[in-house]
């Protein structure tokens, strides 16, 4: 029986502009990983969280319940496990990025759990235990950063389908820019300062965006993707928190993005875009950013980037 496991998760895009709180996409080239293994006694502990640096991280707690990664392990292994469990987390996705860390630690923390059982749980019957990490860190039953990220590529997933989850065909030549800023959004308190109502036209266009974006994706619309890639509800209220974010969107429209907004809630940036154009668009956002005084990185994506594994 193996006695100690690694699971990484990537990175993800939340609500992709057009699907608040339903649509996420996986993002390759950036994740988190957990180790675990077995120990003595029945306790699920984490005995390390390492920064970005490798060094120990200065803010996310070793308490078990107060941890992303151990809530998500202790539901999967007090349900399915015999013993104690010990964690150590491994930060590859910068805190508060809008990039789906929380998400990340949970979902490579239930991959590697789910690695020391006898019998392992198919990929899919995850989520639910991913999701109890991400409700700790988010306030709600959000899976559109879990989700991808466990499962890989572009995923419909509304709270009302849940467990159940739709992967959407990333149309091929489309590729996915994110760039992040050296700057912090908390995604708990930007939910807060949302507006608790949207009027009829706003909710009508918004749902026609969602409807447009899905049926380009089955039908590999490349141009109805660069017509529906919107959000005319969410990003005008959070957009104003990410302070490059104007100069960095016309720099990515002017490169020949099919849409450009935000991740999640900030402060990362991302565009869809031909995948020939990617590496001169990012180019482009960085150069943006840079202008505005802020330092970043950026990462191009395939839109059916994998999900989570077991490192060997």
């Amino acid at each position: 029986m193996t006695d100690s496991v690694t699971g990484f998760a990537p990175a993800s895009i939340g609500n992709v502009a057009v699907g608040f709180d339903v649509l996420g996409l996986a993002l390759s080239g950036v994740g988190d990983r957990v180790s675990v293994r077995r120990i003595e006694g029945d306790q699920v502990v984490v005995e390390e969280v390492l920064g970005l640096d490798g060094e120990p991280h200065p803010y996310l707690s070793k308490s078990t319940d107060q941890n992303t990664a151990s809530i998500a392990a202790k539901a999967l292994w007090d349900e399915h496990g015999r013993g104690g469990l010990g964690l150590t987390v491994h930060k590859g996705v910068p805190l508060q990025s809008g990039m789906g860390s929380s998400a990340a630690s949970a979902v490579a923390a239930v991959v590697a759990t789910n690695g020391l059982l006898p019998e392992p749980l198919p990929t899919a019957a995850l989520l639910p235990f991913a999701l109890e990490g991400e409700r700790y860190a988010s306030g709600g039953l959000h899976a559109d950063n879990v989700a991808p990220s466990l499962l890989g590529g572009l995923v419909l997933c509304p709270e009302a389908l849940l467990p159940h989850t739709v992967r959407l065909p990333g149309p091929d030549g489309v590729s996915a820019v994110l760039l992040h800023p050296e700057l912090q959004v908390n995604t708990a308190h930007a939910r807060r300062l949302l507006r608790k109502g949207v009027t009829q036209a706003q909710w009508i266009e918004q749902q026609g965006y969602l409807a447009g974006f899905v049926a380009a994706c089955y039908s590999g619309d490349v141009a109805l993707i660069g017509r529906t890639l919107r959000d005319v509800i969410i990003e005008p209220q959070r957009a104003g928190n990410v302070s490059c974010f104007d100069a960095v969107s016309r720099a990515a429209e002017g490169a020949g993005a099919l849409g450009v907004s935000l991740s999640g809630s900030g402060p990362s940036i991302f565009a869809l875009c031909p995948a020939s154009k990617a590496t001169n668009l990012a180019t482009a956002m960085e150069q943006a950013c840079r202008g505005e005084g802020i330092d970043c990185q950026s990462w191009v994506s395939d839109m059916n980037a994998p999900g989570a594994y077991v490192e060997t």
